[in-house]
């Protein structure tokens, strides 16, 4: 459940010529000056990085870690269009594990890299994060980008709720629940406030979202047949304040349309494939957010 597991990047041909020191100097400067224009412009549009102080990662998740990235890159190599199957059957059977996040009003945040378990929402950072990156520095930064909005490392700038990743910049999906070829349902809620006026998640402030979402009995064959591999699905929440209350993976399998998720239920504890149709008809409807790379 969302609000308790995560609450859950050669120069221009130049003609040679015969220079004497001053008419070098005089020309090598304005190369110099372009020189470091660019190298700013590269530095302003790649993603920032967590300061090294901000990242928590164990051994065994740095191992884990430079596994999981040669993986990805056989992946990429083999079947580029074929990476959210791929990479998220790397976790299956992968231990179920809540609180993993470090960060509070009154506990400094930071990045946790925890793949040894992982419960339903860190689940789909690492997923996403390993699809936009072939290296340990990259996969930190795109984490980076993925679980925080503006990529600062802080409580009240973590995405929270799953409809954060289409709602705040830069966006990590879109919302095309009502795209999907059957009526949706509009609900606006004060996520993070409950009936009783208490928070979810102490120090952080209401935020009101228009929440769409497709009732189940809506979810049609036509409707799955909409889907694309890799669309995050979201259990929608009845309860005030929530948005959903579990995350999986969409995906297309030999044996039917499944929801991978990692699954907190006594009988799994761990990553599986739950057939679609199966875990629809136990929730009271879908949000579907689809990755935009």
């Amino acid at each position: 459940m969302k609000s308790t597991s995560r609450v859950r990047k050669s120069w221009p041909f130049e003609r040679h010529q015969a220079m004497n020191p001053t008419t070098r100097r005089a020309a090598a400067r304005p190369r110099y000056i372009l020189f470091a224009v660019l190298v700013l412009a590269c530095v302003l549009c790649a993603p920032p990085a967590a300061s090294a102080d901000t990242v928590q990662i164990t051994p065994a998740n740095e191992h884990r870690l430079q596994e999981l990235v040669a993986e990805r890159n056989r992946l990429a190599a083999q079947n580029p269009t074929q990476l959210s199957a791929g990479i998220s059957a790397l976790f299956l059977h992968a231990p179920y594990g809540a609180n993993t996040l470090v960060g509070s009003a009154s506990v400094p945040e930071q990045l946790v890299v925890e793949l040894t378990r992982v419960d339903c929402f860190t689940y789909a950072d690492y997923v996403e994060a390993l699809k936009r990156s072939s290296d340990r520095a990259g996969f930190l930064a795109q984490l980076t980008q993925i679980r925080y909005r503006g990529g600062d490392v802080s409580f009240t700038q973590r995405r929270h709720f799953f409809t954060d990743w289409a709602a705040d910049a830069p966006v990590n999906a879109t919302d095309v629940t009502a795209s999907l070829g059957a009526p949706t349902e509009q609900v606006t809620k004060m996520l993070n406030l409950k009936d009783s006026g208490d928070s979810y998640l102490p120090g952080l402030p209401p935020r009101s979202r228009t929440i769409f979402y497709l009732p189940s009995a809506r979810v049609s064959d036509g409707v799955i047949a909409n889907l694309r591999d890799g669309d995050y699905l979201g259990a929608y929440a009845t309860a005030s304040g929530l948005d959903v209350t579990h995350v999986g993976i969409f995906l297309h399998t030999p044996s039917g349309p499944v929801l991978r998720n990692a699954s907190s239920l006594r009988a799994n504890n761990q990553v599986v494939d739950t057939p679609l149709r199966e875990y629809v008809d136990t929730v009271p409807g879908i949000v579907v957010l689809r990755p935009i790379r």
